[in-house]
């Protein structure tokens, strides 16, 4: 059998497997923005549902880690301690990355006169 272009093996073929659409979805940048928009009609749905009570009763619920009562909070409150803390020391890490390598690192790249919305004549 001759060795053509059409039956010659690839190389990296077998190597790189293709993407099933959940990775595809997932390594997308409009994913987050598409679940977090999903999750709010759910919550809204839900809340303003015949059983909105179990939404609300889902706020309510106590939540321990370990023994210690001093770990004990509902629902809302992880979120609002927890979780809240955790976003702003994401979001200073990010201001940081930028201040040190990205588009915050020089004067002129930060200055108020490059930016868009001062540059139009009000």
């Amino acid at each position: 059998m001759e060795n053509t272009a059409s039956n010659k093996p690839q190389k990296g073929f077998l190597a790189q497997r293709p993407r099933s659409m959940f990775e595809s979805f997932v390594h997308n940048e409009t994913s987050g923005p598409i679940l977090l928009f999903a999750a709010t009609v759910v919550a809204l749905a839900w809340a303003n549902s015949p059983w909105g009570a179990s939404y609300f009763a889902l706020w309510k619920l106590p939540l321990k880690i370990g023994f210690r009562p001093l770990f004990s909070m509902d629902l809302h409150h992880w979120i609002d301690d927890g979780l809240m803390a955790l976003f702003f020391l994401v979001v200073g890490l990010e201001i940081k990355r930028e201040i040190v390598k990205g588009e915050l690192s020089s004067m002129r790249q930060a200055s108020i006169e490059n930016s868009p919305e001062f540059c139009f004549d009000w």
